[in-house]
């Protein structure tokens, strides 16, 4: 859990970079589709901080910054986390009696790096459909200029000066106002040097195997949701004569794999997990904890895979799934109760309109953590049984007449955790 926002705590805004106006373009048109338009009000809000010199801003009041942006502190947090995953700042925090925050602001990626880019490439494609990501590509593509027929005449640099001694001027100038560009960072879940293992020596030179390229590796492992088996064979497939990795072949293959398993959808983002923030401290070891514990750290995807016992889902529930979180924005451990809810008392069906007129009561009620639709749904479900006699005990969530306990967790007890997997089976 991150720690919360206070409205004394002050903060200063360091530029690490060079603004201009055509970053607001980028900023509106390719970053925005991504993390919304209050984390990109937030970064133009800050970027107004600055002093003339667009260098360093004074110290400002967190509870200024909310009734500048019209929010609230916990939005703050949020959309500033959003424009620290891709790379737009960087907050560094000392705690004393009144917190501390520094914002260092950094450049958005030039066009040509962010298409690129294979992680924001293909949030932007998911997030804005084909026919705009389109019209995003015209619109940031050079005009094409026929030079055929033409000389090129311009001069160089001794053309026009002549020879000049220059005197040895010492010092570094590593400081200097530069255009800077921060990474945009993920953990991983494939282990490259397992990978790398699995594959002989003589298939593939290892030696030829860049940073670069592991990091390129690690991003589509993380796009499309790969394991180091996938990887490995998908590696294996996209090698060329000098046994080295065609990065471009790999990343055809990923997709067509992806497709393949996923009805030709693209990746989406219905593999994600409940956000940190939003999750709970583990206190107990009741089964209710546990069950908490797992909405909130499986994805959708996996929990409703998990629920109906296939190997992947229809086209129409992760279709389903995907509208829940992306359209409806609902958080991945809340939808997970909302699954598990409907199919408990819908008969294990997952009817759209059912479980979207659910979604939208839940969305009007702001429910964001997996404890609160919890609470929701038992009152619900109480609602509901007083309405239709039907029995408690056939249809009833395991959680929902049970009270979290407040003991020490033992993390001796995981595999119990694992072992709460035959709850949704």
């Amino acid at each position: 859990m991150r720690d919360a926002l206070a409205s004394k705590d002050i903060y200063v805004v360091i530029n690490k970079t060079i603004l201009n106006d055509s970053d607001r373009d980028i900023l509106f048109m390719l970053y925005q589709p991504l993390i919304g338009s209050g984390a990109i009000s937030l970064y133009l809000t800050l970027w107004s901080n600055l002093d003339q010199l667009h260098l360093i801003s004074g110290e400002f009041l967190h509870s200024q910054l909310a009734r500048n942006l019209g929010s609230n502190l916990n939005m703050i947090v949020e959309n500033r986390e959003k424009l620290e995953a891709v790379g737009l700042i960087k907050t560094y925090l000392k705690k004393e009696t009144i917190n501390s925050y520094v914002y260092e602001l950094y450049s958005p990626l030039e066009p040509s790096d962010f298409f690129n880019n294979p992680l924001l490439n293909t949030a932007l494609y998911t997030n804005v459909g084909k026919s705009e990501y389109q019209r995003l590509i015209k619109y940031f593509e050079l005009p094409k200029v026929d030079l055929s027929g033409y000389e090129d005449i311009s001069v160089c640099f001794n053309d026009v000066f002549e020879s000049i001694a220059f005197n040895q001027i010492e010092g570094a100038y590593d400081n200097l106002r530069k255009k800077c560009i921060n990474n945009v960072d993920i953990i991983y879940t494939i282990d490259l040097n397992v990978v790398f293992d699995m594959i002989p020596d003589e298939i593939l030179n290892k030696k030829s195997i860049t940073k670069d390229t592991k990091d390129f590796i690690y991003k589509l492992s993380f796009i499309y949701n790969l394991n180091n088996e996938n990887v490995r064979d998908l590696i294996i497939d996209s090698l060329n004569v000098k046994k080295g990795i065609d990065k471009e072949a790999l990343r055809e293959n990923c997709l067509k794999y992806y497709s393949f398993e996923n009805y030709g959808s693209n990746p989406t983002i219905i593999y994600r997990t409940q956000p940190e923030r939003l999750r709970s401290e583990v206190k107990s070891t009741s089964n209710k904890a546990k069950i908490i514990y797992t909405f909130e750290t499986t994805s959708p995807h996996d929990f409703l895979v998990s629920k109906t016992n296939v190997k992947s889902l229809s086209k129409a529930d992760a279709k389903l799934l995907e509208h829940l979180m992306l359209d409806l924005d609902m958080k991945a451990g809340v939808v997970n109760v909302l699954v598990d809810y409907v199919l408990k008392i819908n008969n294990n069906k997952l009817t759209p309109n059912f479980v979207e007129q659910i979604a939208l009561q839940w969305k009007r009620s702001k429910i964001e953590t997996v404890e609160d639709a919890m609470a929701l749904a038992k009152k619900e479900y109480r609602s509901r049984v007083s309405k239709k006699t039907v029995a408690q005990s056939k249809i009833t969530p395991s959680w929902i007449n049970k009270n979290i306990e407040i003991d020490a967790a033992n993390d001796e007890e995981k595999k119990e955790i694992k072992e709460l997997l035959s709850e949704f089976e």
